[in-house]
């Protein structure tokens, strides 16, 4: 791990860390700013109606996924499933957090915009976390060595097996690019 992901993810998760720790301890009083995203996710998600009815333990269950997903990226475990759950939490965070603040006058406009701009913010740095491959090749470059590597095994084959072995590098590009999502 080089010297900047040492200290860049440990300064990240500490945001996370504090603000989950927080949560946990004030989810009685922050469900009632839970309830009218939650209503909204209801109403998109019916089925989701018997979670999205208990506004506390929403809370308590974002506070924990944010503590413990901001500790796996602190300390660099299973850093990019980490930062995945912080995006999701921190998007909720910052849903609830713009719906809720006071906008009535000036100053709790500026700061209201300062907050969601903090927000989005984490969510970026987070979202740069997930996609950090720590150095280490993706799944998309390994597969298309593997095509690479396996074509050059190939060229002494049969047109049969070469057919073949096209349609099979096409199905592991396909599944690659689906993968990356590019």
């Amino acid at each position: 791990m080089t010297l900047v992901r040492v200290i860049a993810r440990p300064l990240i998760a500490s945001s996370f860390v504090v603000s989950g720790v927080d949560r946990l301890r004030t989810a009685g009083a922050t469900a009632p700013q839970l309830k009218p995203v939650l209503t909204g996710v209801a109403k998109v998600i019916p089925s989701a109606g018997a979670i999205t009815g208990n506004e506390k333990l929403v809370g308590q269950v974002l506070g924990a996924t944010q503590v413990g997903a901001a500790v796996l990226l602190g300390i660099g475990r299973f850093s990019r499933v980490a930062a995945l759950l912080l995006t999701v939490t921190t998007t909720v965070n910052a849903l609830v957090d713009y719906r809720s603040a006071d906008a009535s006058t000036p100053e709790a406009k500026k700061a209201r915009r300062s907050q969601l701009l903090k927000n989005l913010s984490l969510i970026g740095a987070v979202l740069l976390a997930a996609v950090d491959t720590n150095g280490r090749p993706g799944i998309a470059w390994r597969a298309e060595h593997l095509a690479t590597e396996a074509k050059k095994s190939a060229a002494g084959l049969s047109k049969d097996a070469r057919k073949q072995l096209k349609k099979a590098d096409k199905a592991v590009r396909k599944t690659a690019s689906d993968v990356v999502g590019s």
